[in-house]
């Protein structure tokens, strides 16, 4: 039985995910190799909390509950009691093939080792561990404690057991699951982030303002956010890091990133985690 989840990452997508589980009655480790990155993920999950509270979704007395199912720590040995874990880490390769390296030796042999990856093959990942049975792709969408979606990678040695250990968690989190087989990108990215990128593209050849461009998608296609904001929201890093991923596994020029893009992480203006994307956020 899942009790105690082990989240390792504590930006945006770990510390979302911890909330979430938090939320569920679930005892959470956070795990961040910086310990000033741990403290400002628990104060953005009490304000998060706060502000659901003033909404009256939660009461008052719950943000308490919520929080102390919360432990930090900047050590993984101290994910050896968990019953599940997630990784949230950057999406970065060999840093998630270095992480799962060093949990396959931490915790038991029967815990599944998921991966928030956006759009790295679950393969690659599993391979790089002595349980590759045990290892599955568990995308949440951001944010993670409101999107209804999470979406579930299999790759062709995920048991039935951890894919249905996996889909149990999902329902008890109060999330609706799609099944993807192990493609890069998935389901969602391999059709959001061309999509993007097409909106990029057409800001940096001057087809429009970013305001029109964003504008345009929402009141002409239905979105509840334009692309371009939706990029600065998923932080523009990720977006490239993706697009690169999509761009090597199909080699299709459709998905190379757009010349802006790639001068915008360059130039550290990543979306609203730094302040600057393809719009300005002072209060970040």
């Amino acid at each position: 039985m899942i009790e105690r989840i082990g989240i390792i990452g504590a930006g945006v997508m770990g510390r979302g995910i911890a909330q979430l589980c938090a939320a569920h009655g679930f005892a959470c480790i956070l795990c961040d190799a910086v310990a000033a990155q741990l403290d400002r993920a628990v104060a953005a999950i009490r304000e998060q909390l706060k502000r659901q509270a003033g909404k009256g979704t939660i009461a008052e007395s719950e943000i308490g509950e919520i929080l102390s199912r919360i432990v930090t720590t900047t050590s993984l040995a101290d994910l050896a009691g968990a019953d599940f874990v997630v990784e949230a880490v950057s999406e970065d390769e060999a840093l998630k093939l270095e992480l799962f390296r060093r949990l396959d030796a931490i915790v038991r042999p029967d815990v599944v080792l998921a991966t928030n990856t956006s759009s790295i093959p679950i393969a690659r990942i599993a391979v790089a561990t002595g349980r590759p049975g045990r290892v599955i792709g568990m995308h949440f969408m951001n944010p993670a404690p409101v999107m209804r979606l999470v979406e579930v990678i299999r790759w062709e040695e995920t048991s039935d057991a951890t894919f249905a250990a996996t889909a149990d968690l999902v329902t008890r989190l109060g999330k609706e699951l799609v099944v993807s087989r192990d493609r890069p990108g998935f389901i969602v990215n391999r059709i959001l982030i061309p999509m993007l990128n097409e909106a990029i593209r057409a800001l940096h050849e001057g087809v429009a303002s970013a305001e029109e461009i964003d504008r345009g998608m929402r009141l002409g296609a239905n979105l509840p956010l334009g692309p371009l904001a939706l990029a600065d929201l998923i932080g523009l890093d990720t977006v490239l890091a993706i697009a690169n991923t999509l761009h090597a596994g199909f080699g299709d020029p459709r998905y190379a990133p757009c010349p802006l893009l790639v001068s915008m992480v360059a130039e550290g203006k990543l979306g609203r985690k730094s302040g600057q994307g393809f719009f300005p956020y002072p209060d970040r």
